[in-house]
């Protein structure tokens, strides 16, 4: 039976913090806070309602992603499966929720963003290498990565796209 999932907007409790397995892969732990907020039509105030707290874990490259991009009190969107971590310290047992993330960014009704393509070098979220980028044609007019053309294209030059 598969794990329940979430989806939904939270915000981030602390800085993400990045770490590295004795393999050498990437692992960052994001502590997110997801609550509920209404109205109260009486007073016409906003109020907080009931808080989730939930530590999340972001693995491989996106973890190195999250890293340079996150940081505290950002608001993001976030999915993932939610599972129980288990411990055991000084002969006590312990359990918490924990997100395993699987998608996670910031939310734009309140910031911007700058997306960049990973590294050539990159693994993705499964661990496997991803395939190089392909080069857009040179006479592609939706390519904006190349150097505007003798006789056409937009790039930098203030002219109407070619449509």
């Amino acid at each position: 039976m598969p794990l329940p999932s979430i989806s939904g907007v939270a915000r981030l409790i602390a800085d993400p913090e990045l770490r590295f397995t004795q393999g050498g892969n990437q692992v960052a732990s994001v502590r997110l806070a997801f609550n509920s907020r209404r109205r109260n039509e009486q007073t016409g105030e906003w109020e907080d309602g009931d808080t989730f707290f939930v530590r999340g874990s972001v693995w491989r490259q996106m973890a190195e992603n999250v890293a340079e991009s996150l940081q505290k009190g950002d608001e993001v969107i976030v999915t993932g499966e939610l599972r129980t971590e288990s411990w055991e310290k000084d002969g006590q047992k312990y359990e918490r929720p924990a997100l395993m993330i699987r998608t996670i960014g910031p939310n734009l009704a309140f910031a911007t963003a700058s997306p960049q393509k990973a590294t050539q070098g990159s693994q993705d979220r499964r661990g496997q290498a991803q395939q190089p980028q392909q080069r857009a044609p040179q006479d592609d007019p939706w390519n904006t990565a190349t150097p505007a053309r003798p006789g056409g294209g937009y790039q930098g030059r203030g002219e109407e796209p070619p449509f």
